[in-house]
């Protein structure tokens, strides 16, 4: 059994947040044992002073240290979400995102889909929806895909439900986004 002190951290989403959160530990004298998204191990557990600067440096960086323990839970549901999106692997998915998440994470799906909104404001489904469409926003600022294979990327059942949900989101089509002057993208902490 380890030793090691777990903190889990808000908006680490992406691998320059992994970045940001290591200097940080390391500048207090606090050399993390493993830096995962959302998820700190410590060798040991940090003084109350050493937390609190830890606390305040996270804020000025954009995040928050998780003492609560739903507010965790949400936050690896995101987590969850945003790494198969951004895996690939949410076209090579076998079951419905719901028994993906139950599994990920390891608890009942009625309970993360009631916890999610009244922690988030949105729905799991949405915050997937969300998710997905600035994903592809991405890959057609890249250009190097086909909006077909965009959608099957992306785990769509057509081009045309890819396209109907970006609409809905965006107020444009997929195209009319590629072609316009502001292609606007959200920092993945913040699309909510």
């Amino acid at each position: 059994m380890s030793d090691n002190y777990t903190l889990l951290i808000r908006n680490m989403v992406c691998p320059r947040c992994l970045k940001v959160v290591t200097e940080e530990l390391e500048k207090l004298q606090l050399p993390p044992v493993d830096v995962q998204l959302g998820k700190v191990e410590l060798a040991a557990e940090p003084d109350a002073q050493q937390l609190r600067q830890l606390k305040e440096a996270l804020l000025q960086n954009g995040f928050e240290l998780l003492e609560d323990k739903k507010a965790e839970l949400v936050e690896k549901v995101k987590i969850a979400i945003i790494e198969l999106i951004r895996s690939g692997e949410v076209e090579n998915l076998t079951t419905n995102i719901s028994d993906y998440l139950s599994e990920a994470i390891g608890r009942d799906y009625h309970y993360l889909s009631s916890l999610f909104p009244a922690e988030e404001g949105v729905t799991i489904a949405r915050y997937v929806v969300l998710q997905k469409v600035e994903r592809a926003k991405e890959l057609l600022a890249y250009n190097e895909l086909s909006l077909s294979q965009i959608s099957y990327r992306l785990g769509y059942s057509s081009v045309a439900h890819l396209s109907g949900q970006f609409r809905q989101v965006t107020g444009m089509s997929p195209s009319e986004y590629k072609k316009s002057a502001v292609q606007s993208r959200k920092p993945l902490d913040q699309i909510i």
